[in-house]
């Protein structure tokens, strides 16, 4: 079946981890749909990397944290916060690609 992770999840967020680094938060509605994405493995450095457009190298982290459902992405910062050119000083708009995400189990 085709899931959009707008309907399954409560919680898609992108935020600064310092200021070389952005974290995406992904916080699932439930236990069981959590459960099975974490074991389909829908979430991998491969496919963040894919649907970001950026080396598998930039990813930092990817952690499924079972006590809140949710997933935990860190990536380096493509322009550090605050630095000629970047646009997003908080890093609080970079988690639009996720919000078209679909996937299936």
């Amino acid at each position: 079946m085709k899931y959009n992770l707008t309907d399954v999840a409560s919680v898609i967020r992108s935020k600064n981890s310092g200021p070389y680094e952005l974290t995406f938060d992904i916080i699932f509605k439930g236990m069981d749909m959590y459960q099975q994405v974490k074991s389909a493995k829908v979430f991998t450095a491969q496919m963040f990397a894919l649907l970001y457009h950026i080396p598998e190298s930039q990813i930092i982290s990817l952690v499924h944290f079972d006590p809140a459902k949710a997933v935990k992405i860190t990536v380096v910062r493509p322009i550090p916060s605050g630095a000629l050119g970047e646009t997003d000083v908080y890093g609080a708009q970079q988690h639009a690609p996720l919000m078209r995400m679909t996937f299936e189990l």
